[in-house]
């Protein structure tokens, strides 16, 4: 069983992020153990000047969960044509570490467009030197029409396209 930490760069309690892996979550019970992160808008806002010898407790928490896990997933919307702040603000907070370096990541853009997400997110991660296999990056465009009311992901061709991404994340953790 492999631990997943999962990050949603939205902080809407219903959004299509979270929907996605939550999905990820069912699909892959018997083969995953995944922790969603809930408190990406509880983290400070990233301070050089606090990222010493005694970090915010909540950052010591957040890099704690990135250490323990076997992989990471990321999904996230489009915001302004970006990644939202709080995403970055996190992602800012382990700049000073090497707790991504070569950890297996899968990376999910799910938005109307996201395509100037996806391929901030990709810069981002690759200055990192996170491991993230090609078929580890998705991009869900239009993902409003492939979610219910419900929080249901309803959209087979996209189903599918989850199924490839995660197993590929699986295949990358050694």
């Amino acid at each position: 069983m492999q631990k997943i930490f999962a990050i949603s760069g939205s902080t809407r309690k219903k959004s299509s992020s979270k929907a996605l892996l939550r999905y990820v979550a069912e699909q892959f019970s018997n083969l995953i153990e995944l922790e969603l992160f809930n408190d990406l808008d509880q983290l400070p806002h990233f301070n050089p000047d606090l990222d010493g010898d005694n970090p915010p407790q909540a950052i010591i928490d957040f890099r704690t969960k990135i250490e323990a896990a076997d992989g990471i997933i990321v999904c996230t919307p489009e915001y302004v044509f970006s990644l939202p702040g709080s995403l970055k603000n996190a992602i800012e907070w382990l700049v000073s570490t090497t707790l991504l370096s070569e950890k297996p990541v899968a990376l999910i853009v799910a938005a109307a467009s996201g395509q100037k997400a996806f391929e901030a997110l990709n810069l981002i991660m690759t200055t990192l030197e996170v491991l993230v296999e090609p078929e580890s990056k998705l991009l869900i465009q239009g993902v409003k029409g492939k979610i219910n009311d419900l929080g249901q992901l309803t959209d087979q061709p996209t189903k599918e396209e989850v199924k490839k991404t995660i197993q590929s994340l699986l295949n990358s953790i050694k």
